[in-house]
């Protein structure tokens, strides 16, 4: 009956006869009456292989993409150059299908690239220890919390607003099921406010949870949190850009017990917002508190190099108890991109994208500023995203951009209604000197449109 679809009546008794029920209210009889559907779908006819290309290139056509389309949107999901070795080795059919390596001794392929992937990460955070991935940056963010609770026997976790607002979410419904409570800390001028952040924090806090550079773009001072947190003993984590750490000092260099963020700038496409992965590091006197799983290197009884699933502290493979998460798998094939984008850049490569984020970011932000009407939101210095005061609604502003192919920055009154009318607006080394001088003038013409 696979790919079965009855289109009489005379159809429809035999499919009834054939699953051996004598109605299709007693096929349905599990769904309750109340969400059934009661009316008759209008669908088109069958269409030929040929008919349905067509049909779905014409549906496609219909979205807004960035080969046609100029984005200065990031607020979390960003708009970087992805070399083309990136895809070529991720359809590989050894790393495109490859499922869980639960047999070491055929999956060295998938255990060497993730091996890989946890050695660029340490490189990266300036920590010891990564795991294999976990599903994305928020998700990585609760999990750092669930892990400073564990180590720290306490159940108090202190965020600063200037965390991606979702990923707060996404941290309070994590929260809610395991009896955390989440205080968060207030911001003055785009950055967490220290003395609030002093007050907030207690001998019950596990951990305190900053961003950097924060959801407004700006450049925390995370030693001073490093100090507040530890002076009370609280672990430090930092949810960062992995660009910017290419320029910035590593979380792990200054003090941090757990570095996070979103891999997505690492080779990933922006995608209908995903898949996406998130990255984990810490301290490796912590690893058996760690979540997820853990690939390793070691040597067989002939001495030749090889690789295995190191630590597994899941529920699946472990007792559940003892489990330091449920998360069930890791974002392989998006780390595997992760990897070989870091590999086809290197350390200078990657030094060069994120100085030429930080020079356009300056450029666009020194641009708009000085038009008539726009002002800057905050002083506090800033790497590829900052925050401009529009002299009239977003929503209109964006609303103009996107009818000359322009994606606009991110209305910041949707997760903070004190900044009504403030634009987060980001720029990557993709945005050209032309196209940042287009919406300059798209912005300056929409003024003198009044």
């Amino acid at each position: 009956m696979a790919g079965y679809i009855p289109h009489t009546e005379e159809d429809k008794k035999k499919m009834l006869e054939t699953i051996g029920v004598g109605s299709i209210d007693e096929l349905f009889a599990d769904i309750p009456q109340q969400v059934r559907f009661r009316g008759r779908m209008h669908l088109p006819s069958p269409m030929s292989e040929l008919e349905l290309v067509r049909h779905m290139e014409s549906a496609a056509e219909k979205n807004a993409d960035l080969s046609e389309y100029v984005s200065f949107l990031g607020a979390g999901a960003y708009d970087h150059y992805l070399p083309t070795v990136v895809d070529h080795l991720l359809q590989r059919n050894e790393f495109y299908t490859a499922y869980t390596p639960y047999q070491a001794e055929i999956s060295q392929g998938v255990l060497q690239s993730i091996y890989e992937y946890q050695t660029m990460i340490c490189e990266l955070t300036g920590l010891e220890v990564a795991n294999a991935s976990m599903y994305d940056g928020a998700s990585a963010v609760a999990e750092a919390a669930i892990m400073a609770a564990s180590i720290t026997s306490r159940l108090g976790v202190v965020a600063s607003r200037t965390v991606h607002p979702e990923t707060r979410e996404v941290l309070k419904t994590y929260a809610s099921g395991l009896g955390l409570k989440v205080d968060e800390v207030p911001y003055t001028g785009g950055v967490t406010d220290t003395a609030q952040l002093e007050e907030l924090v207690d001998k019950g806090t596990a951990c305190v949870v900053v961003q950097q550079p924060n959801f407004f773009g700006c450049l925390e001072e995370i030693q001073a949190a490093v100090e507040v947190a530890h002076a009370r003993g609280a672990l430090l984590v930092v949810s960062c850009d992995p660009i910017s750490l290419a320029l910035l000092s590593p979380p792990g260099d200054v003090g941090a017990d757990i570095a996070v963020g979103e891999g997505q700038p690492l080779g990933n496409p922006l995608n209908f917002g995903g898949p996406y992965l998130g990255f984990f590091a810490t301290k490796e006197k912590w690893v058996r508190h760690m979540p997820g799983r853990l690939a390793g290197a070691t040597v067989d009884n002939l001495g030749q190099r090889g690789y295995v699933l190191t630590l597994q502290t899941r529920e699946q493979h472990i007792r559940r108890a003892r489990a330091t998460s449920n998360i069930c798998s890791n974002e392989a094939l998006c780390a595997l991109a992760a990897t070989v984008y870091l590999s086809a850049l290197g350390p200078r490569g990657l030094r060069e994208v994120a100085e030429l984020c930080l020079q356009k970011a300056h450029y666009a932000h020194d641009a708009i500023t000085g038009l008539e009407g726009y002002q800057a939101a905050f002083t506090a210095p800033f790497f590829k995203e900052f925050v401009v005061k529009t002299p009239r609604p977003p929503a209109q502003v964006n609303k103009r951009l996107l009818s000359h192919r322009v994606i606009g920055g991110l209305d910041l009154a949707r997760f903070y209604p004190e900044l009504e009318n403030h634009l987060l607006v980001c720029v990557t080394e993709k945005r050209t000197r032309e196209e940042i001088d287009r919406l300059v003038q798209l912005l300056a013409n929409l003024e003198g449109s009044k």
